[in-house]
């Protein structure tokens, strides 16, 4: 029996770097007979194919991959972030400008979360950018209903266990109170399901507002809701360090590791959700979308809650 590993890639992995699906979302929609390989229909992922063999997707070829691209998003709440919703509610895709190319989203915000959410067409920079390895710091701003106190937060500081799962130390900054909410900066280094919201619960707090400032070093900024805006290349490669594969359109992330910027004081998310023309973010590494260098690490407050006035972490 030939041990000899087949030549190319795994199809889930092409379809996912051609943009279609996510590698799990790809292995599902072969499993439901969608994807055909030389005119014919294959129901397992366990496929290796290369640039000779004819791939489909509902009957539609699969076209060579795009280079790689980023966008930041401004999600405003009442917004799924998946392509199809069961209860038929508003998605995330719905208001992106028509002229962007099929995108999928770098992790997820909930319903009621808003704030920075990533967009790419490439598969492997979206499966990179998810994983807690890569030590990217995604920083919250939170509001809790109480009145708590900074020491209340050790245990999140610590790392909890909620109903026998883990919970990596999250870094949680009391910024100030405003009636009968407080206002918190929280920095986390994983994705799980509402790991906020969950992590707040356990000590008694629940919270109101959740807004995302920045994942790794791209922020915010002034961003407002339903805008999104691409990163140029050439930031995309220096904040990535892309090798591109300009001959066959695709990139290999090799991502640079460590806590990410702190977001521009001031910052608010404000404006009107919809669909905006698209912005190119054409900064240097480390400016915000409006060209202003990113404040110091860990010295600057992030973004002021819409309504209230600044923000200052300790």
């Amino acid at each position: 029996m030939s041990t000899e590993t087949p030549p190319g890639d795994r199809i889930a992995k092409v379809l996912a770097r051609a943009g279609i699906a996510s590698r799990r979302e790809a292995e599902r929609m072969i499993e439901a007979g969608r994807v055909s390989v030389n005119g014919k229909t294959i129901d397992s992922p366990a496929l290796n194919v290369t640039d000779k063999d004819r791939v489909a997707v509902d009957g539609k070829p699969l076209t060579a991959p795009e280079p790689a691209r980023l966008w930041l998003y401004h999600k405003p709440p009442g917004r799924v972030t998946t392509a199809r919703d069961e209860l038929g509610r508003p998605t995330i895709f719905d208001d992106l400008p028509d002229e962007m190319p099929r995108v999928m989203s770098v992790g997820r915000l909930d319903l009621n979360s808003e704030g920075l959410l990533l967009l790419t067409n490439d598969g492997a920079i979206k499966r990179q950018l998810e994983l807690p390895s890569t030590g990217w710091l995604r920083k919250y701003r939170v509001r809790i209903k109480g009145r708590p106190k900074d020491e209340e937060f050790e245990p999140l500081r610590k790392g909890i266990s909620i109903e026998g799962e883990s919970f990596q130390p999250m870094i949680v900054t009391l910024d100030r109170q405003q009636g009968a909410n407080a206002w918190l900066t929280v920095g986390l280094r994983e994705g799980k399901n509402r790991e906020i919201r969950r992590a707040m619960e356990e000590l008694g707090f629940s919270v109101n507002r959740l807004i995302r400032v920045s994942y790794g070093p791209f922020q915010l900024g002034n961003l407002k809701p339903g805008e999104v805006e691409e990163v140029r290349r050439r930031v995309l490669r220096d904040q990535l360090g892309l090798e591109a594969a300009e001959s066959e359109g695709t990139a290999k992330p090799r991502l640079r590791r460590g806590p990410a910027r702190a977001a521009k004081p001031g910052d608010r998310p404000g404006g009107k959700p919809g669909a905006k023309p698209m912005r190119k973010f054409t900064g240097k590494p480390g400016e915000t979308p409006e060209g202003k260098p990113a404040g110091k690490r860990g010295t600057k407050p992030g973004p002021r809650p819409q309504g209230g006035r600044p923000t200052r972490g300790r």
